[in-house]
């Protein structure tokens, strides 16, 4: 039973951590824009999406990301046999790679509040996708749980990844018109 609940909770705050994590980089592409504008609106956008940031990313996206990997954590204590399984090595590989990626965000986020533009709005939409992609693939990794199933998961990972540079680039164009 105890079990369960953890697995909830932790499940929970995964969901709050993507949540985040999608809702930051959005407000990236908003800052990298509001940065071009002229003044005041430059300054007036600047701050207020700032302040939206910081309250996203201290309260909602770091504690998320705690508390997830918290009861993720007492799951593997509680089942520890799941340690030995093929498709539990590679989940915790993708989790690996969201940390790096929640890592990146940060630093951009800290660039940001401090007007260092170091990237393009476009590339910020693209950048977006990466934590898309890791949900896929951790999802369809923690229900398949075997190893052809992987083959064709991994295989519509990357054809998803490869419509979704479609879709931008379409979006893109649109925009542009």
């Amino acid at each position: 039973m105890e079990y369960n609940y953890i697995k909830s909770l932790h499940l929970i705050f995964v969901i709050t951590w993507f949540a985040g994590l999608f809702y930051i980089v959005r407000l990236f592409v908003y800052q990298i824009e509001a940065f071009h504008k002229p003044s005041p609106e430059k300054e007036i956008l600047g701050t207020q999406l700032k302040l939206m940031a910081k309250r996203l990313w201290y309260i909602i996206t770091w504690p998320s990301m705690i508390l997830a990997i918290g009861f993720a954590v007492w799951l593997i204590i509680l089942r520890s046999f799941y340690m030995t399984d093929a498709w539990m090595q590679v989940k915790l590989g993708l989790v690996i790679l969201l940390i790096l990626y929640h890592i990146k965000c940060h630093i951009i986020f800290k660039q940001l509040q401090n007007d260092v533009v170091k990237h393009s709005s476009n590339f910020m939409r693209l950048f977006n996708e990466g934590a898309t992609l890791l949900l896929f693939a951790i999802v369809f990794l923690v229900i398949l749980k075997n190893a052809v199933n992987w083959i064709y998961g991994t295989l519509g990972i990357v054809v998803f990844g490869l419509l979704l540079m479609l879709g931008y680039k379409f979006y893109k164009r649109i925009r542009e018109k």
